[in-house]
């Protein structure tokens, strides 16, 4: 069973012929149960999302601010495990049709097994995992099986990297590239900054990888600003605190539907 890293490359394409940023929406597996998860990420596929990353709950997250944390603490509280983030995966890939990708920690794959588990992330019509702490150079072993199982393997991408150990980073990837907006933990911010467009750019310098921007957006404006210079637009924290600031889980469902919608809006608007 072949993984859907043709399906996101086909994607992304299809939104820049249409002259507009992609919409890359973050909410992690098991929150606020997993059931619950994966109707809140079927919304914001309904909302305009054109792409989901489903989050494997982590203990002790170095990139994830703390809303995340939050959710992420709800989740591992009620007993999410691997096979509950295959399962997300494999439901809203089968309901939508839609590339879905894993964001994930290094340790939980190592614990599990590469094999076993790029084998079933594909099994699960998986697109691909975001691997936000695995250095480049310790990633051979993976990215071969992430690749035997034609799944993308995005790395990220910092201010504070240096224009060769862009050309590193871009030339062990696939799919695209995961460009953090501004030093420090996922979380909205006020503004996403210059930093951004300048870590775009000399990213692009490096690869024909799409680069998508996340950390800080919050809003259709910020979307629309994002969009402007950027492949791809990630928003995840404004997600999660939408279920969490929500009164009932059917609120939750339909504010992060409306925010996808406002969001894909602003992605139009570049």
């Amino acid at each position: 069973m072949s993984g859907n890293i043709r399906l996101l490359s086909d994607t992304l394409a299809r939104a820049k012929s249409e002259d507009r940023a992609a919409l890359v929406a973050y909410l992690p597996a098991g929150f606020p149960t997993v059931d619950g998860g994966i109707e809140a990420i079927k919304a914001v596929f309904d909302g305009g999302a054109d792409v989901v990353e489903v989050g494997l709950p982590h203990s002790d997250p170095v990139l994830d601010g703390p809303v995340i944390q939050t959710a992420d603490d709800i989740a591992l509280r009620g007993g999410v495990r691997i096979a509950d983030v295959m399962r997300t995966v494999r439901e809203a890939h089968r309901a939508t049709g839609k590339p879905v990708l894993v964001m994930t920690y290094w340790n939980p794959i190592d614990r599990y097994g590469i094999e076993r588990f790029t084998a079933e992330l594909a099994e699960a019509g998986g697109a691909g995992c975001i691997l936000p702490d695995l250095p480049v150079q310790e990633s051979a072993v993976w990215r071969e099986h992430a690749e035997k199982h034609g799944l993308a393997t995005v790395f990220v991408v910092a201010p504070s990297s240096r224009d060769e150990r862009l050309a590193e980073i871009t030339a062990a990837g696939s799919g695209f590239v995961y460009a953090a907006s501004l030093m420090g933990v996922t979380g909205t911010r006020e503004s996403v900054g210059a930093q951004a467009q300048d870590l775009v750019g000399r990213t692009r310098a490096t690869t024909e990888l799409p680069v998508c921007v996340g950390l800080g957006v919050s809003d259709a404006e910020q979307a629309a600003e994002v969009a402007g210079f950027a492949d791809g637009v990630i928003v995840g924290s404004a997600f999660v605190k939408r279920l969490l600031d929500a009164d009932d889980h059917a609120a939750g469902i339909a504010a992060v539907r409306a925010l996808a919608g406002e969001l894909a809006e602003g992605v139009r608007k570049r």
